[in-house]
């Protein structure tokens, strides 16, 4: 007797669906740990050496947290609680606790933009009160504060120098500081609205980029009294990045991502369009072949940056405010309009040490292909994998036909793998035992039935399947139809979906009828031109030669 074959589930991608390398890598990222803020999280910064940690300024407060030791928060009191000083305090997690094992520092109001310099040592801020405040991370205090502002202060930022910083606030300024002294350097007023984005160049210690709700983003070099370059981007800007070549700038605002080419004079090179509402953050992975956007509209698109084009989405609960990528790519943290930060962490591609320290046989095992290529004179032994079947499998083998039907129609199989449910019913109608195995079901087995099919029957890849299995089901409970309710509304929303299918059909092929007679015309009048140009050619052709 022949060994059973298990049921072979046909590969049935959704319209438009296409599984790529980078999808299988994007994928990678497990399930997220949400962090609930008491704010809108409005910037993610990771500290540029290891353990990553990574600051979230969220509304009035600013947290800190580790991707590998340590969480580290700043945050504020509720300026409505108390007219006295309110204090911003540093939190410090474990990789795995929520609750603070050490807090430091303080601030007057809500902080904002908190950034990490790139040795990781300080941390900058800004705040609604208009000051700036710069942080040691192994300290307790502020070790400086920049006044100069007039309005709250959203952007801050290091110079890649390392004892400057520049910053931009709601008075429509922005200004160079100087670390040791904490003095003023300069201040160059030319936006003529909120200064809300901006980063610093990587390759030149004197260039920054600034981004402003006037639709502008101007580059700035501070050995200069004004700035050098001037970009429309043609929406408030909300977020900017250079590539770390120092070449190509990257602005969002509006529904707009645009790329520009800084050597060039602020050439656009290519605009997109992938968000249906205002796109709020930016940033790159650390080879800088991926950008990633974040949007009102809950997504965020990863473009590859040699063809611009989206090869990624993640979707969220609310809308995005930030997210940043952690210096490996291991982790990836998303902030949201209600507070929560989601943070998905991505397993290393490192080997397990305690399986590299487990004794070897005697003999030695190859993966044909990977670690040994065979010679003409070896002999390859294949080792018999051992097939644990599935449930429907098994009662499938057992010819229990209405016993796999019903393994097949569980919420877990039906919600999110309805290519089984189909391929079993497929295999079922196959033995002849389709019928049967529908036959016989009570009100909520049947109910269930016809919720599957009624969902998914307008689905090309299953209507074939699923229409058989509507006429079979209408035919054994026609007899049944007005002694329930719940069953008679379900037939009601299979006809409607199944009626709408037909309408959305029969205005397809109008319009394909349409298509085609205009094609036809089109196709007449090119014919007569070509007939009427090539019949005067060779009048003209007669006419010269009667001359000659």
């Amino acid at each position: 007797m022949a060994a059973y074959k298990p049921v072979v589930v046909q590969a049935c991608p959704k319209l438009g669906e296409k599984i790529t390398q980078d999808t299988l890598y994007w994928r990678g990222y497990k399930t997220p740990v949400q962090i609930k803020e008491f704010g809108a999280v409005n910037k993610i910064d990771f500290s540029p050496v290891p353990p990553y940690n990574y600051a979230v300024t969220a509304s009035s407060r600013v947290s800190g947290f580790s991707g590998v030791s340590m969480i580290l928060s700043l945050c504020s009191y509720d300026t409505r609680k108390s007219n006295a000083l309110l204090f911003l305090q540093i939190h410090i997690y474990g990789r795995y606790s929520q609750e603070p094992i050490k807090t430091f520092s303080r601030f007057r109001d809500a902080a904002y933009g908190a950034t990490y310099r790139d040795d990781g040592q300080l941390l900058v801020a800004g705040s609604e009160d208009s000051s700036i405040r710069l942080f040691d991370i192994s300290g307790r205090a502020p070790l400086r504060q920049f006044d100069g502002h007039t309005k709250p202060v959203h952007l801050v930022g290091f110079l890649s120098d390392k004892y400057r910083i520049f910053s931009g606030g709601d008075d429509y300024s922005t200004n160079l500081w100087d670390i040791p002294s904490a003095t003023e350097i300069i201040s160059y007023n030319e936006h003529t609205d909120y200064v809300r984005c901006g980063c610093a160049s990587k390759v030149n210690a004197d260039v920054f980029i600034t981004g402003s709700y006037d639709h502008t983003v101007k580059l700035f070099d501070a050995r200069t009294k004004s700035s050098v370059m001037t970009i429309e981007h043609g929406h408030p800007v909300e977020s900017v990045l250079l590539f770390p070549s120092g070449g190509l700038l990257v602005s969002a605002g509006g529904r707009y991502v645009k790329v520009w080419d800084v050597l060039k004079g602020g050439q656009l090179l290519v605009s997109l369009k992938n968000h249906h509402k205002t796109v709020t953050c930016l940033c790159l992975n650390s080879s800088g072949q991926r950008l990633l956007s974040g949007s009102l509209d809950r997504h965020v698109k990863i473009y590859s940056t040699t063809s611009y084009k989206v090869v990624h989405s993640f979707n969220y609960a609310t809308s995005i405010l930030s997210l940043a990528l952690s210096p490996e790519d291991e982790t990836i943290v998303v902030g949201m309009t209600n507070g929560v930060l989601n943070v998905k962490h991505r397993k290393p591609e490192e080997r397990n040490e305690k399986s590299q320290k487990k004794r070897q046989p005697a003999y030695r095992t190859y993966v044909k292909g990977r670690t040994y290529m065979p010679k003409q004179e070896d002999f390859c032994v294949s080792k018999p994998v051992k097939r644990v079947l599935r449930k429907y499998d098994k009662l499938l083998k057992s010819f229990e036909s209405s016993k796999a039907l019903d393994a097949v129609l569980e919420p877990p199989i039906m919600l999110h793998t309805p290519e089984v449910t189909v391929a079993v019913m497929q295999e079922l109608h196959r033995r002849g035992t389709l019928r049967s195995a529908l036959a016989g079901r009570d009100e909520k087995q049947v109910n269930l039935l016809l919720t599957f099919v009624a969902r998914r029957v307008i689905e090309p890849r299953f209507t074939p399947m699923l229409v058989t299995v509507a006429d079979m089901i209408t035919d054994i409970y026609q007899p049944v139809v007005g002694q329930s309710a719940i069953v008679d509304k379900q037939f009601l929303k299979l006809q409607e979906a199944i009626g709408k299918e037909i309408d959305y059909q029969e205005e397809l092929l109008e319009v394909l009828g349409m298509m085609d007679t205009l094609f036809a015309t089109f196709t007449e009048k090119r014919d007569t031109y070509l007939e009427e140009n090539e019949s005067n050619g060779l009048t003209e052709t007669i006419e010269t030669n009667r001359n000659d």
